[in-house]
């Protein structure tokens, strides 16, 4: 008897390209033309059907949300709609400062965060790639300037109690919250 196990990817792991599309996180669609505008939201469409009937959309949701602030379109959200969900459950996902970001940037040396701050906001309607290449680095950097700069000017927003934990919100809660997103209603 010969037993055979079928593994079925996400689409996510599948085709990853399509869910790291910086275009799905645009939320002014107004600056394109006609064209281009059918076409993102022909993207996003697709992309969210399939996120949408995949079997590990509620863990998936549930870990993008409340342990790991992953970048790129996860569980039907973009990265703005993870974060107004952790605003509405009053949560905060820390990133460890342990996490590895890649390979080591080959070459001309490290890219400063000032010079990555500096860029952004001398070009604020470049996306990370097109950043990372007037910087000569990797996006990745980018991202990972960029995610250290928000996550300083949240904590100093909000200076959180040291000795009060964080309850976790419950698969139910943050279902709820994902609810009410508008983006939710589509699929």
């Amino acid at each position: 008897m010969t037993i055979v196990e079928t593994t079925i990817l996400p689409p996510c792991a599948d085709s990853p390209e399509a869910y790291l599309d910086e275009r799905l996180q645009t939320t002014s669609i107004s600056t394109l033309n006609t064209a281009e505008r059918e076409k993102l939201r022909a993207a996003r469409a697709a992309v969210h059907r399939q996120c949408a009937g995949c079997p590990l959309l509620v863990e998936c949701l549930y870990r993008a949300v409340v342990e790991v602030d992953v970048s790129g379109y996860a569980a039907c959200t973009t990265e703005a709609e993870r974060a107004l969900i952790r605003e509405r459950l009053g949560i905060e996902v820390v990133q460890s400062t342990l996490t590895p970001y890649g390979a080591p940037r080959v070459g001309g040396g490290p890219v400063s965060h000032e010079a990555v701050l500096t860029a952004r906001q001398a070009y604020p309607k470049d996306t990370c790639q097109q950043l990372a290449e007037r910087l000569g680095c990797s996006t990745s950097t980018v991202k990972r300037h960029l995610r250290r700069d928000r996550e300083q000017r949240a904590a100093e927003a909000a200076r959180p109690d040291p000795t009060a934990q964080q309850s976790l919100p419950t698969i139910d809660e943050v279902l709820d919250a994902f609810d009410s997103l508008e983006s939710s209603q589509v699929a």
